[in-house]
């Protein structure tokens, strides 16, 4: 391995992986849904806002809908 690299002479590429990029935006969830995923993330050892994307993913892959019920 060298002591130093020259990275001006490197060639740059596209991330392969960029599509597959997390986006920050801004939701508003209940304190009690908060709760519930830190309560878990404790458990678990996962970071809570991990626990929520890994729950959401897993509605994506199952094609889960909410029934809603308005009575």
């Amino acid at each position: 391995m060298r002591k130093e690299y020259d990275l001006d002479e490197m060639k740059s590429r596209p991330n392969p992986y960029s599509r597959r990029l997390k986006k920050q935006v801004t939701i508003r969830l209940g304190e009690d849904v908060i709760e519930y995923f830190k309560r878990l993330s404790l458990e678990t050892g996962i970071p809570y806002q991990t626990l929520i994307n890994l729950y959401l993913r897993d509605c994506v892959v199952n094609e889960r809908k909410i029934v809603m019920d308005w009575r």
